[in-house]
C-alpha cells in the first residue's frame, strides 16, 4: 500500500493567483489544487460557487478523515454510479498525490468486479492501467530529459 501521505488539508499553498479573491473562494481553490494536483482556475455560476466554497473550502478540509480515506469512499462511490469519467480525474489523482500506488489500485479493481460486476470493474481497470502507463511514460519522459541535461553538447566538441 501507498505511504499514507495524503492529509494534505494542513498545508496550504497560499497561491499569488488567488490573492484578492475573497477568503472562502482562495482556501476552496487551493484545496483543489491540492486534491486534484493540477492547476485550478476560478469560474462562475453557481455550481462552481458551491463546488470550490462549500465541497473543497469547508467539506475537503474538515478533520476526522485524511484525503486517502475521502478518495478511496470518493472511488467506490463513483465506481457504483458508474461515473468513469469522473474516476478518470479521482484515480490519476490519488495515483499522482501518492494516496494510493498500483498494487492498490489493482487490488480495488478486483473488489469492485466483485462487487460491482465484472463489466464495471473492468471500465475500472480500464482507467487504473491508463493512469499508471501515463505515469510510467511522464517518469520515463523525465528521466530522458534529466540526462539529455547532463549530456555534454556535441556541437562543442
Amino acid at each position: 500500500m501507498a505511504p499514507d501521505k495524503s492529509d494534505r488539508s494542513d498545508r496550504s499553498t497560499k497561491s499569488e493567483r488567488f490573492a484578492g479573491l475573497p477568503e472562502a473562494r482562495r482556501r476552496g481553490l487551493e484545496r483543489m489544487e491540492q486534491v486534484y494536483g493540477f492547476e485550478m482556475t476560478d469560474g462562475t455560476g453557481d455550481f462552481f460557487r458551491y463546488t470550490v466554497e462549500h465541497l473543497f473550502g469547508d467539506i475537503w478540509q474538515r478533520p476526522g478523515l485524511t484525503d486517502r480515506d475521502r478518495r478511496l469512499f470518493l472511488i467506490g462511490l463513483l465506481v457504483g454510479q458508474r461515473a468513469n469519467d469522473v474516476l478518470g480525474i479521482q484515480i490519476p489523482a490519488a495515483y499522482a498525490n501518492d494516496e494510493l500506488d498500483a498494487d492498490a489500485l489493482r487490488e480495488l479493481v478486483i473488489l469492485a468486479c466483485h462487487y460491482d460486476g465484472w463489466p464495471n470493474g473492468s471500465r475500472m481497470s480500464a482507467v487504473v492501467e491508463d493512469t499508471i502507463a501515463k505515469a510510467k511514460r511522464a517518469a520515463a519522459d523525465r528521466e530522458e530529459s534529466t540526462r539529455d541535461e547532463g549530456a555534454p553538447d556535441p556541437s562543442k566538441s
